[in-house]
């Protein structure tokens, strides 16, 4: 091997030593080159390149890169290649141990049985569908030197690879990695392993195995199998969670009888992890968990199955940690015994109904209680208050004041939530001492009385405080912006008045996030100093008498992401400054008197994803460029002044799903490119916030067939401002990335031309209105193909000929108006089209057929006439009461919208909405 001073130069040999050649590395300077026999470094440096493209390194047999300094190559007398590595190398070093060790594996009984694991280990490898996840275990190294694998003294102790998709079942992991003789701790989670929880016949667990980790994978099989682990007689670690594991009551009588026996041989367990499993049955019950013993538990969980049965975990002296919420237990409340090392406890979205508070009261170590949505009742109870730091008792059915005793838990207390109960009164002067607390939520109860802001300015480190959908009245204290801990408020639907304060976040120290206001009845403008928010993520101030100009400094808010001023009464032009908000997601300012053009800033804004201006006075043309925001889900624009046509751009948009132009003065045909993107759709619409569908009947003053309202903090009662009906859900598209527009309205301009057939692809399409036009021509055959459409309009155009055969594979209609063409010949009599009403066809002179007059004197369709009209009565009843479960398509595949309310009046848009169930009556609810 050769090296010069300090420099390391690649050696290569063309044969006899006299013809050596010396590379230096690059960048060493002309002076310092050594000689090489004539020849010139460029001349060398591409012989190097040409060598060095075939080289393998000896050691790996990997292709070894172009030579570096720490790199020797040589070419023997006989001109094959090979790579060496220079001595003092650590890659030397590392071929140096591996010689070691299999020179030790053969000199020694330890180092053999070394060796046995060394081979355990490539057996596994060698049972997996995709060896290569594994490159690293190689037969000639040491396993202490394999990905994932940790040794002591040489032997196998851990394993932990996560992540990596194995694809292997369990008895590969039971038969080659949990008889490793001196294994303590295997993990493998979310590593694609499947099959039952068999245990090889004659194998033997490592004796010392005491933590065992497959969460997230895909076993499946009964729980009974859990007791095949019996010869890991060591394990106090098991972890389960995220699997496929069951019980039925099918089962053979085996597993039932093996069943019995619970988890035997397994009493040394000290953590249980079951949860997010499929665990399910009558006859399942937490207490068969613990049949084979407890006395060493300390840590149970199994949460997210559907567990029924009792809860008896009295035996288990030890239990720290319980978890057992998001089941279906609909016992009284669990038996806990005497749980005094209890520190956490969930029992949360259950069906537990009796007295909690006796049930808790021996648990004096609680830190963490979860109580929140089961059927508890009455007074909040006594709980054990010494060491309480996490409260949560939302959505039960508490009623009554705040107790003082709940007070005794206050200067400990970090989290309380006692929203969506039915509690009453003031909030306790008491409270005062809860200096502790981060996060306080008392929303959805029916609490009053002005806003005990002496109380808040106690709790100094609070981040979150939820007070909405209460009763507190009142304005709003310029003292709040001393909580300058404070990152999250909520005073949406209250009865707070007067002018939102300027000096909101006068401390520069603030840390607001999230300001929610809607709602309310505040008046005056958005002061301009709202801006030294500088934090502010959300901002809603929806549902007020706010006017005035949007302030231009909120462009400054360079975090914010969601401005939702919606029904209010601002006017003027839309600030221009918004354009620098590059992180604003969700713009929103429905139900204003906004003015002039969209902003064409607002094509910086590209992570936009609802832009939502309907029912302002906004004019000038649509922009292309719309077209360009790729994140863009909704886009609407209703009830404005646009003019000019439909810009084929906005079907560059892969996103884009809901598309609402109604009532405008748009002209000019239906852009075939508009459906371009059609199959590539792509859904990236936030899933975590509250939306309002209204729907309109076409009634004069309201136009289009419905509007989408971003729902959050608003109470059903105010919806009177806009509407008469409301159907309240989440928009929750099935598909990811080979979708459609789910919803398109254009109807109410004046567009013209024909129906472009490319319509025909939207394969996920409920909403088509193209009523109201001048849309000619016949109707493409390519409607048919909108499997998915529940309302369709394309009523008041100028459309001729006959009605397609196609539109009779249409099942899924819930609604269709062709009225008032110029359509004729028969209306199609297979599918449904003849269960509408007749009104649904009106005002085509040539058209006939049911629902309409029988076509022409054919004795034979009027022989057939009344069976027809019997085949109609009684598909026509059962459209109706079928009509919701078709338009539950449209919330599973859509809009998941259930029926919310009926509402008597509309002073904003003067129009009735009609049930899309057929009802003249709605249930209120909140």
């Amino acid at each position: 091997m050769f090296s010069r001073g300090p420099r390391l130069y690649c050696h290569v040999r063309y044969g006899p030593p006299e013809d050596d050649i010396t590379i230096p590395p690059s960048g060493t300077p002309t002076a310092l080159l050594p000689s090489n026999n004539g020849k010139t470094v460029n001349k060398l440096q591409q012989e190097l390149l040409d060598f060095t493209a075939g080289c393998l390194d000896f050691f790996t047999g990997d292709l070894d890169r172009p030579c570096d300094p720490t790199v020797d190559l040589a070419r023997s007398s006989s001109s094959s290649l090979r790579c060496g590595i220079r001595r003092g190398h650590p890659r030397w070093q590392a071929r140096d141990e591996h010689a070691a060790f299999a020179a030790a594996a053969a000199a020694s009984p330890s180092s053999s049985a070394a060796n046995a694991d060394s081979q355990q280990l490539i057996d596994f490898k060698s049972a997996l569908k995709d060896p290569t996840v594994l490159p690293g275990w190689l037969p000639d190294r040491s396993p202490c030197g394999y990905t994932g694998v940790s040794c002591k003294s040489s032997r196998v102790a851990s394993i932990e690879l996560t992540s990596l998709s194995l694809s292997t079942d369990f008895h590969s992991v039971s038969s080659h990695l949990l008889t490793l003789e001196f294994l303590e701790s295997l993990s493998l989670t979310s590593a694609n392993i499947s099959g039952a929880l068999a245990f090889p016949s004659g194998s033997k667990c490592s004796a010392v195995l005491s933590s065992l980790d497959l969460s997230g994978n895909a076993l499946s099989g009964p729980i009974s199998d859990i007791a095949n682990l019996g010869p890991c007689q060591n394990l106090k670690v098991l972890n389960f969670s995220g699997n496929n594991l069951t019980y039925s009551v099918q089962e053979s009588v085996a597993a039932a009888a093996a069943a019995s026996t619970g988890l035997k041989g397994l009493e040394n367990l000290q953590v249980l992890d079951l949860s997010f499993n499929k665990i399910s049955g009558s006859n399942v019950n937490v207490s068969w968990v613990l049949s084979g013993g407890c006395d060493a538990m300390t840590h149970l969980s199994l949460r997210w199955n559907k567990l029924t049965g009792d809860v008896d975990v009295s035996s288990c002296k030890q239990l720290q940690y319980l978890d057992i919420s998001e089941n279906n237990i609909s016992v009284s409340v669990p038996s806990l015994g005497d749980c005094s090392a209890l520190e956490y406890l969930d029992v949360s979205s259950n069906r537990f109904y009796g007295d909690i508070g006796s049930a808790v009261s021996a648990c004096s170590q609680l830190s963490f209680l979860n109580l929140s949505n089961n059927h508890f009742s009455g007074l909040i109870p006594s709980l054990p208050t010494k060491n309480l730091r996490f409260l949560y008792l939302s959505r039960n059915g508490f009623q009554g004041e705040i107790p003082p005793s709940l007070a005794e838990v206050c200067p400990g207390l970090v989290e309380l939530d006692l929203s969506q109960n039915n509690l009453s009164g003031v909030i306790p002067a008491s409270f005062s001492s809860c200096y502790a607390l981060q996060s306080i939520d008392l929303s959805n109860n029916n609490f009053s009385g002005e806003l005990p802001m002496n109380l808040f300015m106690k709790m100094s480190k609070v981040r979150k405080l939820a007070l909405s959908f209460n009763h507190f009245a009142g304005s709003l204290p310029v003292s709040l912006s001393n909580l300058t801990s404070l990152e999250i408020l909520d005073l949406s639907s209250n009865d707070l008045y007067g002018m939102i304060p300027s000096g909101l976040c006068q401390d520069p120290m603030n840390s607001l996030k999230e300001l929610h206001l809607q709602n309310n009845q505040f008046v005056g403008s958005i002061p301009p100093a709202l801006s030294n928010c500088s934090q502010l993520v959300s901002l809603d101030l929806s549902f007020n008498y706010l006017k005035g100009q949007i302030p231009s400094s909120l462009g400054s808010l360079s975090k914010l992401q969601d401005l939702i001023i919606l029904l209010n009464e601002f006017n003027g032009e839309r600030a221009q400054e918004l354009m620098y908000i590059q992180t604003l997601e969700n713009l929103i300012l429905d139900f204003n008197e906004l003015t002039g053009a969209i902003p064409s800033g607002l094509r910086n804004c590209t992570n936009l994803n609802w832009i939502s201006l309907s029912n302002n006075h906004l004019n000038g043309e649509i922009p292309g460029w719309i077209g360009q925001l790729s994140n863009l889900a909704i886009l609407k624009l209703s009830n404005n002044t646009f003019s000019g046509r439909i810009p084929p751009e906005l079907g560059d948009s892969r996103s884009l799903i809901w598309l609402d132009l109604n009532s405008n003065l748009l002209s000019g045909s239906i852009p075939p490119e508009l459906f371009k993107e059609s199959g590539n759709i792509e859904v990236k619409l936030k899933n975590d916030k509250r939306y309002a569908y209204i729907k309109h009947d076409g009634s004069k003053g309201c136009h289009g067939a419905g509007n989408l309202l971003e729902f959050a903090g608003i109470r059903p009662e105010k919806m009177n401002r806009i509407s008469t009906r409301v159907y309240n859900g989440v928009i929750q598209p099935n598909f990811k990335n080979n979708g459609s527009m789910i919803f398109l309205d254009i109807s109410y301009n004046m567009l013209s031309g024909s129906i472009p057939k490319e319509i025909g692809s939207m394969l996920y399409l409920y909403v088509l209105n193209l009523g109201h036009n001048n849309i000619s021509g016949p109707i493409p055959p390519e409607i048919g193909d909108l499997h998915t459409v529940n309302i369709l309009d394309l009523s008041n155009n100028e459309l001729e000929g006959v009605i397609p055969e196609t539109l009779s594979k249409l099942s899924q209609l819930t609604e269709i108006d062709l009225s008032n063409n110029r359509l004729t010949g028969s209306i199609p009599q297979n599918g449904q089209l003849g269960t509408f009403l007749a009104s649904s066809f009106s005002n085509n002179t040539g058209l006939c057929g049911i629902p309409l007059s029988p076509c022409g004197p054919d004795p034979a369709s009027s022989a057939n006439s009344e069976h027809q009209k019997s085949h109609r009565r009684q598909a026509s009843l059962a459209r109706s009461v079928a009509m919701g479960l078709l338009f539950s398509l449209f919330f599973i595949f859509g809009l998941m919208f259930g029926l919310f309310l009926k509402l008597n009046r509309c002073t904003k848009l003067s129009c009735s909405v009609r049930s899309l169930y057929g009802s003249s009556t709605c249930r209120a609810s909140v």
